[in-house]
């Protein structure tokens, strides 16, 4: 099993290089029941490696040194015990629409993993307190993604390794959703919940080859031999 500060490490430089954050931004994952591990606090390109992680109670105060918005990641590991990994970021296309009040509909492949529909929370304050957390949380249900207004977006996954691929999903989501109204076409069909139910399948190796891509040449990704275990 990989280390899970490498992991949460490999996702901060993988967000980074996919231009889906920049000075601000972080992830994390699950350790147990009771703790998960967050990035540094710095810019996520700038995590070097082998740099220590911050491990962060699922409830209670956060510890010193921890960013106020790792709230939102502390509230989720508390609420959907099936999270396994969160990310924050704030790719330009999620950006554009949360700023503007709207969610994309569900129009290609990638997008029918947030069936039945992305999230918006409305606030624009940081998310630091409880009450905030607990809202937006709210707003996203037990989808995979969320968009803020101003704020950027979240996903979550059963695994850090799953919620960096949904927020690269959730990005070229709302690029095509950008895309479609530039054109005009906010009006065309939408795949359908039943359509988009049977899509959004994981065989296959969907979520591990996005990975593998988002992560390639990465100086602390782990080696494969030819059976493809690590």
């Amino acid at each position: 099993m990989s280390d899970p500060a490498v992991i949460v490490r490999l996702a901060a430089r993988a967000l980074s290089r996919a231009g889906l954050v920049h000075a601000y931004g972080h992830c994390s994952a699950r350790l147990d029941a009771d703790r998960f591990l967050v990035c540094p606090p710095e810019p996520m390109g700038l995590v070097e490696a082998g740099a220590a992680c911050l491990e962060v109670p699922v409830k209670g105060r956060l510890p010193e040194g921890v960013l106020g918005e790792v709230r939102l990641h502390q509230r989720i590991y508390a609420s959907r015990p099936d999270a396994g990994g969160v990310v924050r970021f704030m790719g330009p296309n999620a950006m554009a629409l949360g700023a503007l009040g709207t969610v994309p509909a569900i129009r290609h492949g990638f997008g029918t993993y947030f069936n039945p529909g992305v999230g918006l929370w409305g606030d624009p304050q940081l998310i630091r307190d409880d009450t905030r957390a607990d809202g937006a949380i709210a707003a996203m249900g037990q989808g995979a993604g969320l968009l803020m207004r101003g704020n950027g977006a979240v996903t979550a996954g059963v695994s850090l390794e799953e919620a960096t691929v949904f927020a690269w999903y959730l990005e070229d989501m709302c690029r095509i959703e950008l895309a479609a109204r530039s054109a005009g076409l906010a009006d065309a069909p939408a795949i359908s919940a039943m359509d988009a139910e049977a899509r959004a399948t994981k065989a296959g190796r969907i979520i591990e080859r996005m990975w593998d891509h988002l992560t390639a040449g990465d100086p602390e990704k782990p080696t494969k031999n030819k059976d493809g275990a690590e």
